[in-house]
């Protein structure tokens, strides 16, 4: 092929490309239009980019901050992106350049979506709507008052579970342990769900019918659940209730050096000093911003 004459300037380049793109009607239809975007935008910007060979990786990244001051969304961003990079590519493979513009681009970050924020009445709801069911009962009780993960919840064993002391035991990454204290509601709840709790091998705390322990898509449909009973129309998820419970701590004045210890969220900042509490003093303060 004679790349000379084939690909003399953008838009002959683009014909060429599509005309040789082995893929579906409707992808090639697609990559047409995100390139020839691009293309339109190179030249109402840049009028020196004429030939394929101009255009560098900067322009490339300008345009993505363009298409994201438009409001277009990360994965918008990032499909425009990969049909520039395929563009760009099939260059390099036919010869006409020597390296792709596009290769060191980086893809568009990942956009965070806001967690919704229950209300601690909405909290309240939730954990209502379950009072006729002691496991489930328990299960929200903990989840709300503690604050701990999913993941961690449904390894705990009953043998974790101190009700003398009034402490959990959470076993956390490299063998770590942390030593949670009960306030009341979580701690009645859960001796209520012991007196009915299935006899089993299975050790671990909450079971579902079959005897075994939970997993994390149980707890999830049961939140769910819950949820909707309780009339919360947003969609609420595990996770939801896990970032509602320190901020809504927080709202009530529990300080953040005590926030650390049943969450165990390394990123709250503390000094040694402030680590210095005991297991009762944190059990009052986790009893003053009941939830």
């Amino acid at each position: 092929m004679n790349t000379s004459t084939s690909h003399k300037n953008l838009a002959s380049s683009l014909d060429q490309f599509i005309h040789e793109l082995d893929k579906s009607p409707l992808t090639i239809a697609a990559y047409c239009t995100d390139i020839q975007q691009f293309i339109t935008w190179l030249s109402e910007n840049d009028v020196t980019v004429t030939r394929v060979h101009h255009v560098t990786r900067s322009h490339i990244n300008e345009y993505l901050r363009y298409l994201a001051n438009q409001g277009r969304t990360r994965t918008t961003r990032a499909r425009k992106l990969v049909s520039i990079r395929m563009f760009f590519t099939y260059l390099v493979v036919e010869g006409v350049l020597p390296y792709s513009p596009a290769s060191m681009v980086k893809r568009p970050r990942r956009e965070r979506k806001p967690k919704h924020m229950l209300r601690p009445g909405e909290l309240r709801r939730i954990v209502a709507a379950a009072k006729g069911n002691p496991r489930d009962y328990a299960l929200l009780q903990l989840l709300v008052q503690t604050g701990i993960r999913v993941s961690k919840l449904i390894a705990i064993c009953v043998p974790e579970l101190d009700l003398e002391h009034k402490t959990l035991t959470i076993h956390g990454k490299g063998g770590n342990e942390c030593m949670i204290p009960l306030e009341k509601k979580a701690l009645h709840a859960l001796q209520s769900y012991l007196a009915v709790r299935s006899k089993t091998a299975d050790q671990h705390l909450f079971l579902n019918c079959q005897g075994q322990g939970l997993t994390i898509g149980g707890v999830r449909k049961l939140v769910e659940k819950y949820a909707k009973r309780a009339g919360i129309t947003e969609k609420i998820s595990c996770h939801g209730l896990y970032y509602t419970c320190a901020p809504n701590r927080a709202a009530l004045e529990m300080i953040a050096f005590c926030l650390k210890t049943p969450l165990r969220h390394e990123r709250v900042k503390t000094s040694k000093k402030d680590m210095l509490i005991s297991t009762e003093e944190l059990r009052k303060l986790m009893e003053f911003t009941s939830l």
